[in-house]
């Protein structure tokens, strides 16, 4: 498996900066003046053992926890600052896929994929609707699956219609949490291929929360370690990974990349 090399980055045009952020919940300091950067058009992956912070920090990047101290600015609006109407109207441009894929069980596919559409563009005619599922069902692969319930797809199918129910707003920013958990080893490949599809289509800035270094590899333009509540490594995913630190090895080892 070679390591990434996507070009179309924009390393001028700063889309989220997480600057001297620190978390802590009663005496557990989770995240400790930290510091992150996501450029325009890149996919960035955070990783790190489980417990170590990592979906606090997106959490906070989207302003559903605010931080103890520090500024976090996203798409040009420092978060901690806004009020409620307009971190919902941040939060529809930030895309989030979650881990159990957040589908409705008692909809059908294009209903799951409606009701984010119809709740948010008021405006919208039958005929834009249907193109709009349409559009993003094809953008997954899963056109076919259009009158499916949950229950009768696959584990990879329920994560591709969740990203596609996270697509049809067209967010600016995707935010994947541990989105190959729970999945095969070739199914994991094809949702790691589908990130990049997402990135090279929508045009999408990310960050994936994951502790999957396949997934790391594969995905990320560039990758963050989070250790000891701190982002002490950050970088290609081999030059994360060139290092005799015994907090970075092990965990290295026991994922086991050829």
């Amino acid at each position: 498996m070679e390591e990434k090399n996507y070009k179309d980055i924009n390393y001028n045009e700063v889309i989220v900066h997480v600057n001297d952020v620190s978390k802590a919940f009663g005496d557990l300091k989770v995240l400790q003046n930290v510091d992150l950067k996501l450029f325009n058009g890149e996919n960035l992956v955070v990783l790190g053992r489980s417990g170590t912070g990592k979906s606090v920090l997106i959490k906070l990047i989207s302003g559903l926890l605010k931080p103890d101290s520090g500024v976090i600015n996203v798409l040009g609006e420092q978060v901690n600052q806004l009020n409620d109407k307009e971190l919902r109207e941040l939060r529809l441009k930030i895309g989030f896929s979650f881990q159990n894929s957040a589908l409705y069980d008692s909809m059908t596919v294009r209903e799951n994929l409606e009701f984010p559409l119809v709740r948010n563009k008021r405006n919208l005619t039958r005929a834009q609707i249907n193109q709009e599922v349409e559009d993003v069902l094809d953008g997954v692969g899963l056109l076919r699956t259009i009158n499916q319930m949950p229950s009768e797809l696959s584990g990879g199918q329920r994560k591709r219609i969740g990203i596609a129910r996270t697509l049809i707003l067209r967010p600016d920013i995707m935010m994947y949490d541990e989105p190959t958990a729970g999945l095969d080893p070739l199914t994991c490949l094809d949702i790691n291929s589908l990130i990049n599809e997402v990135q090279e289509r929508y045009k999408t800035s990310s960050i994936i929360i994951t502790h999957d270094l396949a997934c790391a590899k594969m995905v990320g333009d560039r990758v963050a370690m989070l250790l000891d509540g701190k982002f002490e490594r950050v970088g290609k995913f081999s030059e994360i990974f060139d290092t005799e630190d015994e907090r970075v090895k092990p965990f290295y080892d026991y994922n086991f990349i050829v």
